[in-house]
């Protein structure tokens, strides 16, 4: 998905996309588009990628915030660069074959989510506002989420003829019939209701977000780093055993069957030919056109 209509704030053409602090024994990594509303280009996943290595190489680091600028903490992958007549010829390039597609998507989202999920050190979403398609795809990562009140969480892309995104995160947070519901109707969870599912640990109010996660990275880092990782690690086991990691990668190779389809082929090119994403989201709430009249 890419950012909602009305703008954060003007586009800081010469500020990082993502920032990094480290105060004690606790990292924060923040995605810093906020004019975009977080909507993840390459520059901004490079550096949360970024982030982690630091993060992985200093000792001082026990717990690893990853937080976001602004009102929301990701609309989802940057759909921006497909939309009017500047497509750039990369992204021609590497859309030209179903091989270049799936191993770009391998190596930008499929392994750096993963890499967040096995990282050795326990780690936090902070969200607030919108966390959409990608968005809630990386949040998902984190060992924990603290939501703001503010937060609402969704996966709108069906009707853009999207399998989900690249990881189908859902079934494993909310249960298969929830899943279905959430994905099928591109309805939105809000804060509560996501605690209530078990989809984050705490919620919050918004302006006490930053602070709250921080208690809770602190409380967090008073676990001797050894045994956070070997827990963790027994823990993300448990999940693997439970047959997680083959759904990931059965779910990668469905979502690209369907990148391929002539249904998904053709809502590219039709894409394409729209001047602005909110051109793109009224096809998308329209719905397929041989559905039928939307009551």
């Amino acid at each position: 998905m890419s950012a909602p209509d009305e703008p954060d704030a003007p586009d800081p053409h010469d500020a990082p996309s993502v920032l990094y602090d480290v105060d004690g024994p606790v990292a924060t990594i923040t995605m810093n588009r906020p004019h975009v509303a977080n909507a993840q280009d390459s520059a901004l996943i490079d550096g949360i990628d970024e982030g982690f290595d630091r993060a992985e190489d200093d000792d001082r680091v026990r717990v690893v915030i990853l937080a976001a600028s602004g009102r929301h903490f990701s609309a989802g992958h940057d759909l921006t660069a497909l939309v009017g007549q500047a497509v750039p010829d990369s992204w021609r390039l590497m859309r030209s074959t179903p091989e270049g597609k799936m191993r770009h998507e391998r190596v930008m989202y499929f392994d750096r989510c993963l890499r967040i999920r096995n990282f050795r050190k326990p780690t936090i979403a902070a969200v607030q506002g919108s966390c959409i398609a990608a968005g809630l795809m990386l949040a998902c990562m984190c060992d924990l989420i603290v939501a703001a009140d503010d937060a609402t969480f969704s996966n709108p892309v069906l009707r853009m003829t999207g399998a989900g995104v690249e990881l189908l995160v859902e079934p494993w947070e909310l249960g298969i019939r929830k899943a279905k519901e959430l994905l099928l109707t591109g309805d939105s969870l809000s804060a509560e209701e996501a605690w209530r599912l078990g989809l984050v640990n705490r919620v919050v109010a918004r302006d006490a977000l930053a602070e709250q996660a921080r208690a809770l990275a602190e409380r967090i880092a008073l676990v001797p780093p050894a045994t956070a990782e070997i827990v963790k690690d027994s823990i993300n086991h448990t999940a693997d055993l439970m047959g997680q990691m083959d759904a990931f990668k059965y779910h990668f190779m469905a979502h690209h069957w369907m990148h391929n389809t002539a249904t998904a082929q053709q809502a590219l090119t039709a894409r394409e030919k729209r001047t602005s994403m909110r051109e793109v989201f009224a096809d998308r709430d329209r719905g397929d056109p041989a559905a039928g009249p939307q009551q």
